[in-house]
C-alpha cells in the first residue's frame, strides 16, 4: 500500500504513530473494561446464576460505594444513621422493595451441596415487570454468585447496598446468628464493599443494612468509621420460611403507605415464595397509584 502514496514527513509519521497507538489503547480499554438495650429486631431469612439470566461482561471496577447518592447526616454523637421510611406525612405514592441477599461466611459447603441462596427467578420477575428495587447483599452472597451480582450491579433498575459480608450478628441475641466481635464490625463492612468491586458491581450506595435487622447504639459507634447510612424498614413481608405467597402478599399490601420501605428476601431456599408474592404485589400497588423506586430515591425525595 505504501508504493501508492507519496513519501510522508517524519512528522506526519509521528503523528500517525500516535494516532494508531491511541485506538490500540482505546480498544484495550474497552476489552478489559468491565435489638437488647435500644436494640431493633425484626425477621429475617438465612440460597448458580439463571440459566436465561442476561449477565453483562464485566464493567471496570468500581472505587467503592458510590458517594453521590443521598445520605443522612450522622446522628448524636456521630453514631451512623438510620433510615426506615420516607417522612411521615409523604404523600407521593412511592414505596421501595427492598431484598436481602443472606448468606453467612461459613455457609460455602452448604452451597457446595447444592443449597440455593440466590434466587435468580425473583430478579428476573423484577425485570420483567420493569420494578425498581435495593438488594442488600452480603459479601459472602457475592463471592458465591459472582455473575449475578455483578448483573444484578450493572442494571439501572437495581442498586447493591451493604448486608455486611459475614452475616453475623452485630448485637446479641439476634435469631441465634453468630456474633461478630465490636472491633470486627467496621472491617466486616468494608470488606462486603470489596467483595462487590472485586465482582465488577457498579451500583453501589453506601447504605447498611444490620443482619436480622439487629442493632443497638453500640454497634451504629462501631461502624461509624464504613461512613454509611443504616437501612431498616417499616413493612416487614414476612417472607422468610414461608410457604404460602398470598399470606406474604396480603401482609405487604396491608402494610404498605406512601414512603415505606419493605423487607424481603432474594434466597430462595430460605424464602421459597417470595417471587410468587411479588407477582401479585406489584400489580396490585401499582393499580393503587404506587410507584417503585430504589431506597436512593426514596431518600432522596
Amino acid at each position: 500500500m505504501i508504493g501508492y502514496f507519496p513519501i510522508v514527513t517524519l512528522y506526519v509519521r509521528r503523528l500517525i504513530a500516535l494516532s494508531v497507538l491511541g485506538v490500540v489503547l482505546a480498544g484495550c480499554a474497552g476489552e478489559h473494561g468491565k435489638a437488647p438495650e435500644g436494640a431493633h429486631r425484626s425477621g429475617a431469612a438465612g440460597p448458580s446464576p439463571s440459566p436465561t439470566a442476561s449477565v453483562p461482561p464485566s464493567p471496570p471496577a468500581s472505587p467503592g460505594p458510590r458517594r453521590s447518592v443521598p445520605t443522612m447526616a450522622p446522628g448524636p454523637g456521630g453514631l451512623t444513621p438510620v433510615f426506615a421510611r420516607a417522612p411521615e406525612g409523604t404523600r407521593d405514592k412511592i414505596v421501595a422493595l427492598t431484598f436481602d441477599a443472606d448468606m453467612t461466611a461459613d455457609q460455602g459447603p452448604r452451597a457446595a451441596r447444592g443449597e440455593r441462596f440466590d434466587h435468580p427467578e425473583l430478579i428476573s420477575t423484577l425485570r420483567r415487570l420493569k420494578v425498581d428495587a435495593t438488594v442488600f447483599m452480603t459479601g459472602r452472597w457475592a463471592e458465591e454468585y459472582p455473575d449475578q451480582a455483578r448483573s444484578i450491579g450493572n442494571d439501572p433498575r437495581f442498586e447493591i447496598a451493604n448486608h455486611s459480608y459475614s452475616h453475623h450478628a452485630f448485637t446479641s441475641p439476634c435469631y441465634g446468628l453468630p456474633a461478630l466481635p465490636r472491633t470486627d464490625m467496621a472491617a466486616d463492612v468494608r470488606r462486603a464493599f470489596d467483595a462487590f468491586r472485586a465482582v465488577g458491581a457498579r451500583n453501589v450506595v453506601p447504605y447498611f443494612r444490620f443482619p436480622g435487622g439487629c442493632y443497638d447504639d453500640a454497634a451504629l459507634r462501631a461502624i461509624t468509621p464504613a461512613r454509611v447510612t443504616a437501612v431498616q424498614w417499616d413493612v416487614v413481608s414476612g417472607d422468610a420460611f414461608a410457604k404460602d405467597p398470598d399470606a406474604v402478599a396480603d401482609q405487604v399490601l396491608a402494610g404498605v403507605r406512601p414512603g415505606s420501605v419493605v423487607v424481603m428476601h432474594c434466597t430462595r431456599s430460605a424464602a421459597p415464595v417470595t417471587e410468587q408474592a411479588i407477582r401479585r404485589i406489584v400489580p396490585e400497588l401499582r393499580a393503587r397509584g404506587y410507584r417503585f423506586v430504589k431506597v436512593s430515591a426514596l431518600m432522596g425525595d
